[in-house]
């Protein structure tokens, strides 16, 4: 099956380059996987923005959040205590750190394709957050709320923390809303049975795998009824993981949500499920090949290659305008018809 997504001639929208970091004592790395929301007749992006302190020669840097505040630790690259093995994930004295430290950025754009970085930034708060927030999802309900999901880092692991707004000045904090090791929540952006209803991902290490996950709640803090929904498969594009991309869209034919999945190769692909209306536990459908695949040189080359990988759109009629992150290094745009993706599953 071809790639059904038609790509932003624009792209990148925002690269690195392009981003001012939030101290002189760090740069940039990447930019990663926004959601995305409109406020105000305007489109928003919320990037996850990666920051890495300016390296000294024989030390290896690396910060954290401390009391709301960056703190850079520094080690001698000949300190024994010091492992440098996975350079994604240094250790010292057994503790295990972050190279990068992530925050939520927002940039605004009134043609959803030229963004503007509005300077405002979310950090990690407390020390279920202190190596960084990211991969946020942006739920917009009915009456007006935005609902947060997001990953929170720390030296517990990944867990899912959630923040809501009305109004993008004050916050409600709901904390961590499932604990480590936990990602990829995408919350619908309607109740069903008077219930919020979210995909998730636990990740299975040794017993079990990455797989998706349905849960309820009737409060944001406590989820429950728990199910597996979709497994990776065996000898497929999404053989090694799959994990929820952004909220799942209402059609007709039912609650169509968009996810990423990766082969044994770690490449990164995008496909879909189709949902029950009235109990989205019940897979109707699902991609046999990719809806997406990274084909263009911003999505094969970069910080980690072979990567599209998204956590929010737009909808218009037929039309999801998609934003996703490419090969972790960029911000890029697409559009999809809604039809073709459904015709794709073979109804």
């Amino acid at each position: 099956m071809a790639d059904l997504t038609t790509r932003f001639p624009s792209n990148p929208l925002l690269s690195p380059s392009e981003v001012a970091p939030s101290t002189p004592e760090v740069s940039v790395e990447c930019l990663l996987n926004p959601g995305v929301f409109r406020y105000d007749g305007a489109t928003y992006l919320i990037v996850r923005v990666a920051e890495r302190p300016v390296q000294e020669p024989g030390k290896l840097s690396f910060p954290i959040m401390n009391d709301g505040q960056m703190q850079i630790l520094s080690f001698d690259l000949d300190d024994p205590l010091l492992n440098n093995d996975d350079p994604r994930e240094p250790s010292y004295d057994g503790e295990v750190y972050l190279s990068t430290l992530s925050h939520l950025r927002l940039f605004k754009s009134v043609d959803g394709r030229k963004f503007e970085d509005l300077g405002h930034s979310i950090f990690g708060e407390g020390e279920l957050e202190n190596y960084g927030i990211e991969d946020c999802r942006v739920a917009s309900m009915p009456d007006g709320e935005y609902i947060l999901s997001y990953t929170a880092t720390s030296k517990y692991g990944y867990g899912v923390g959630c923040k809501a707004t009305f109004d993008w000045l004050t916050f409600d904090d709901y904390g961590m809303i499932l604990p480590p090791a936990n990602k990829d929540c995408a919350i619908f952006e309607d109740a069903i049975d008077g219930s919020y209803v979210c995909l998730h991902r636990p990740s299975g290490v040794g017993l079990g795998g990455h797989y998706i996950w349905l849960a309820w709640s009737d409060n944001l803090y406590d989820w429950g009824r728990h199910t597996c929904i979709a497994k990776s498969r065996p000898g497929m594009w999404d053989s090694q993981r799959i994990g929820a991309g952004a909220a799942p869209i209402r059609t007709d034919r039912g609650w169509l949500a968009i996810y990423h999945g990766a082969d044994h190769d770690y490449r990164y692909c995008l496909g879909a499920l189709l949902l029950d209306l009235d109990d989205p536990s019940q897979v109707l459908a699902r991609s046999e090949e990719p809806i997406m695949e990274p084909i263009e040189t911003y999505e094969k080359e970069g910080f980690f290659g072979n990567v599209v990988f998204t956590n929010g759109h737009t909808v218009d009629g037929d039309t999801i305008t998609l934003y996703y992150g490419a090969s972790d290094t960029v911000i890029c745009g697409a559009t999809l018809s809604i039809s073709e993706i459904l015709d794709s599953l073979n109804l």
